[in-house]
């Protein structure tokens, strides 16, 4: 009765045998059973994981394609702007046309009903020194 504990004890008869080894097989039929079932739901979730990852992956290079469009689009922009900044007229030019425009003082400058207008006056105003003539000279 001094047996180690570790070694299994050896049955007396061979149908308790047969009987201990079948227990085994179904011991360890389950525990395959259990580990391929795990394995399978691993399975499972690692290709659900991989279809979410890939769909997430393929959105993410539909945005940084968009984005792509929306930079190039802006620096389009820009280089059109700086272009059209090109065609501004200088300070200096500015400060010339100024000048210029003092010099004529275009508020000085009269329409052309104002021109007829003074035209008409003055017409009128030659007008009635000669009637006034003519009735003095024919009294």
């Amino acid at each position: 009765m001094d047996q180690p504990q570790n070694q299994p004890q050896q049955p007396q008869n061979p149908y308790n045998a047969l009987m201990e080894l079948t227990n085994r097989l179904r011991i360890l039929e389950g525990r395959y059973g259990s580990t391929r079932e795990r394995m399978f739901v691993m399975n499972q979730n690692m290709i659900d994981h991989y279809k979410r990852t890939n769909v997430e992956l393929k959105t993410l290079n539909e945005d940084i394609r968009d984005m792509k469009e929306d930079i190039f689009t802006v620096k389009e922009t820009v280089r059109h702007l700086v272009q059209e900044m090109g065609n501004f007229v200088r300070k200096e030019q500015l400060k010339v046309l100024e000048k210029y425009i003092n010099l004529w003082d275009p508020f000085n400058f009269v329409t052309l009903e104002e021109v007829e207008e003074l035209i008409e006056k003055k017409r009128i105003k030659n007008v009635e020194p000669k009637r006034k003539r003519k009735k003095s000279s024919s009294k």
